[in-house]
């Protein structure tokens, strides 16, 4: 009962990022300057405010929509009770951030990067589509760990291509969204009790057996970090480096989520993401 009403309480202040969807257009960015080196591409603030804008309005979208869907008293995470509660207000400011995108792409961007901005928005809308109203409660729908790790992957790759290392891009690129769906996948594996409340699928749910292997992918990730880390050399050997980092703490917040609680753990799991801010301010 504690757990179902906990949202009456006042979020705390390490909440807000998440409550407020600034996480993920954080770790886009820093991943986006990160890659940007990998592939010889300079990223211009342009790039760096249409992509911010426009995965805030991708993951507002999906928790307004989810929030509009469920009953008040099934909604378990302050993150939908916030988009439930100020719905209007979010959908305002979500209209204004979405003009203000249209804008600076159409006045500011290239048309290849505009058409490849369009098309990658095809998948957005045919995943918020598909998970939040037409197949959310079909078993047999495509991963929702596997579906956000690659648009997020595409997004923060889609102004970096074309690239004169398009293999070092790729390699570096795999390791990034092997993280998103790892971070995506340990979140479904603490919040089993919220996505069975607010009927939502995911892999921990699916079958017993996947929340052990869920368990491994962090050190799965840092084995495969390590090994690039080790072969790689400039920029690439520094996404290598923070990849891992970013893989052991993922690791360890895991292990220490039973003792934190997995609304501690689904924050710190995001900062864990953000390794790249270390390695911008000093390379290794």
């Amino acid at each position: 009962m504690d757990d179902a009403l906990g949202f009456l309480n006042a979020p705390r202040w390490w909440q807000w990022p998440t409550i407020l969807s600034l996480d993920a257009p954080a770790v886009s960015l820093l991943w986006q300057a990160a890659l940007g080196r990998v592939a010889g591409v300079d990223v211009s603030w342009t790039h760096v405010a249409v992509l911010g804008f426009t995965v805030w309005l991708a993951y507002a979208a999906d928790r307004w929509i989810e929030g509009w869907r469920l009953d008040w008293r099934d909604i378990r995470t302050q993150r939908h009770h916030f988009y439930q509660r100020r719905r209007w207000p979010v959908a305002a400011v979500w209209l204004m951030i979405f003009a203000a995108d249209l804008v600076l792409a159409f006045t500011a961007l290239e048309w290849r990067e505009i058409a490849a901005g369009a098309l990658l928005t095809i998948p957005v809308l045919l995943y918020l589509l598909s998970h939040q109203l037409v197949h959310r409660h079909r078993r047999w729908r495509l991963p929702k760990e596997l579906c956000v790790a690659a648009l997020l992957t595409g997004g923060v790759c889609v102004f970096l291509v074309p690239t004169p290392n398009p293999g070092a891009l790729a390699s570096s690129a795999s390791l990034f969204a092997l993280l998103c769906f790892t971070n995506c996948a340990l979140i479904s594996s603490w919040e089993r009790e919220v996505d069975l409340a607010h009927g939502q699928t995911s892999l921990a749910l699916d079958a017993t057996g996947h929340s052990w292997a869920i368990r491994q992918l962090p050190w799965m990730t840092a084995v495969l970090a390590a090994a690039a880390y080790a072969g790689d050399t400039g920029p690439s050997r520094t996404v290598a480096a923070c990849a891992l980092a970013s893989a052991v703490l993922l690791g360890l917040v895991d292990r220490l989520e039973h003792r934190t609680g997995w609304k501690i753990a689904r924050v710190w799991s995001d900062v864990a993401l953000m390794t790249p801010a270390v390695a911008l301010l000093w390379p290794l």
